[in-house]
């Protein structure tokens, strides 16, 4: 594995989004589900200020789902139809090897349109059972110029397909006496979506997409009473999908390096087996929240050395330990709230799936051990009333940081990755980095460097999370009207370790940066983001999202190439048009 440097830049990323797997929101989901106790409701609170709500600080525009009544059955589909054009810098990226011409040294590709169509129809029987379906039909690339050399990321848009299938949960619930019990493919969300995300959380910026998907058996309850703050939740998990592991290939399948590069071993979909358990407890009020949850993963798969006659298996054994907690305080003599969440997570662990010769002589398995987190602090302001209260003024700021790994040849990997989906601006992380370790997963795959891809390349691609950085991200939305959102924000982020590119380490023999350059450089600039959202209710049922938003990243020294050139300013432009059923 010394050739390509990937023990600390491959499995934090594969262990973070292991435990997206664990599917934490058991406890948040279910046992909200198991008692409505703690719902909101249009009750006034302190001078007929409005009950605290989600609304008041993000409005998706998306209807609820009408509440289950007793003795009464019925069908209810709710869903979205979602268009994406999307306009940006074609960054510039490492070339393959032979590339005199600098046709491979960048993207590739300068704008995209995708759509989604997201169904979600439920079954209800009186209060007691119901069944739960979710869709993305059809999902994809519409539009726009394919991508070049980047195919190691999952969503790579090398090429227009706009019929993807995603099956996204299928699942009966019943509530008994004792408590809720769901069987079925589910998704996964548990505090800020730092690890457990379910892909269907909209953020202030950027998208929501994929998410965690697991077939469970889960049972939560409330043993001091269906009206009491303390739940408890367990669930046995198969992984259907998440970042690490695909029970089956999305429709169509996506590309791999070896389609573009002839490689020899690249990972095809379908092939990880991963299995969890998992355990929760929460504590809930109108005021606050609080909850922990553990679980243990065991992954495997079945690989080759050289041939047939050479068989071995991959595995992965991780535990974690996540605790998360929110809370929100109406402001004395104002119209106003407080409100702020946190969550804090460790992993720990062993896995072969990434491996040198030196651990392979020694008879020792990498050691994973990680940690990250993140802080939300912010104000509403409140106008309106009743239902029609809406916040008119939102101002927040978030603190997140992600352990990094400096030495690749410890035997220790402490690299962290948050979620794809916990949204930190547009362009730094989602764009600029999300391409770069895809380009380098890719090409280190050539067999113009080597005939057998390095072990764990795979899991090298960031797929636009956050991963080994500490950021800043200060965000304020204006609304002079409930249905228009004026946005704004801004990130200054670092590494919390050298940027080292493992391909630069593995075909050029140095430690450097994605551009070639210093890798104790640590700092990764400062973005600017801005953008419009309007939501208009045409018909009883039916809301129109408009939109467009924007970001210009000033690229730090961690982009600097072996020259101190810096990489150029970087931008992505996002259109946006749907429509909430």
């Amino acid at each position: 594995m010394r050739p390509y440097a990937l023990l600390p830049l491959v499995a934090i990323t594969l262990l973070a989004d292991e435990v997206r797997a664990t599917d934490a929101v058991l406890a948040a989901d279910a046992t909200r589900a198991a008692s409505h106790a703690n719902e909101a409701t249009p009750d006034t609170v302190r001078s007929g200020l409005p009950a605290f709500d989600e609304r008041l600080v993000l409005d998706t525009g998306r209807l609820p789902f009408r509440k289950p009544e007793r003795s009464v059955v019925s069908v209810q589909i709710h869903g979205e139809l979602q268009f994406r054009g999307l306009a940006y810098s074609n960054v510039a990226l490492e070339p393959r090897i032979g590339d005199t011409t600098g046709a491979t040294a960048n993207l590739g590709s300068r704008g995209r349109m995708i759509e989604w169509l997201r169904l979600k129809p439920i079954f209800q029987y009186s209060d007691r059972v119901r069944v739960v379906g979710e869709i993305d039909v059809p999902v994809g690339m519409v539009a726009g110029e394919t991508t070049q050399l980047v195919s190691a990321a999952l969503d790579d848009y090398s090429e227009l397909a706009w019929y993807g299938v995603r099956p996204r949960q299928l699942y009966v619930e019943v509530n008994t006496p004792v408590g809720l019990l769901r069987a079925g493919q589910q998704t996964s969300h548990w505090g800020m979506g730092l690890l457990a995300n379910d892909g269907d959380h909209p953020s202030l910026f950027g998208d929501y997409r994929r998410g965690v998907i697991v077939e469970r058996v889960l049972f939560a309850t409330r043993p001091l009473g269906k009206d009491s703050p303390l739940a408890l939740a367990i669930a046995g998990d198969l992984v259907f999908q998440d970042s690490r592991a695909m029970l089956v290939g999305d429709i169509p399948t996506n590309r791999t390096p070896a389609d573009e590069l002839g490689a020899v071993g690249a990972t095809t979909p379908g092939r990880d087996r991963a299995f969890q358990a998992v355990g929760a407890i929460l504590w809930q009020d109108k005021r606050f929240e609080a909850g922990v949850y553990g679980v243990y993963r065991n992954q495997s798969r079945s690989n080759q050395a050289t041939g047939a006659l050479t068989p071995f298996d991959e595995f992965l054994e991780v535990g974690v330990v996540d605790v998360s907690a929110r809370f929100n305080a109406p402001v004395p003599g104002s119209r106003a709230y407080l409100f702020g969440e946190a969550e804090a997570a460790y992993i720990g662990g062993t896995t072969n799936y990434l491996r040198n010769v030196e651990l392979l002589q020694a008879g020792v398995t990498e050691s994973i051990q990680s940690f990250g987190g993140a802080a939300r602090l912010g104000a509403v302001r409140v106008a309106g009333q009743g239902k029609d209260a809406y916040g008119d003024l939102v101002v927040a700021v978030e603190y997140g940081y992600a352990s990094g790994d400096a030495d690749p040849y410890d035997g220790v990997t402490r690299r962290f990755t948050l979620d794809q989906n916990h949204n930190v601006g547009l362009v730094l992380f989602d764009h600029v980095l999300g391409w770069k370790t895809a380009r380098s997963a890719t090409i280190a795959q050539d067999p113009a460097v080597t005939y057998r891809p390095t072990p764990g390349l795979e899991f090298l691609p960031s797929e636009g999370a956050v991963f080994g950085a500490s950021y800043l991200n200060p965000t304020v939305v204006v609304r002079p009207k409930r249905w228009l959102d004026l946005k704004g924000g801004a990130v200054v982020a670092q590494a919390t370790s050298d940027v080292v590119d493992p391909y630069q380490v593995g075909a050029q023999g140095r430690y450097a940066n994605y551009d070639r350059g210093d890798a104790t450089r640590r700092d990764f600039g400062v973005e600017l983001d801005a953008g419009v959202d309007v939501r208009l209710a045409v018909k009883s049922g039916f809301v129109v999202q408009l939109g467009a938003e924007g970001g210009v990243l000033f690229p730090g020294g961690a982009f600097r190439d072996a020259g101190g050139a810096s990489l150029a300013t970087q931008y992505l432009v996002n259109s946006r048009a749907g429509l909430q059923f």
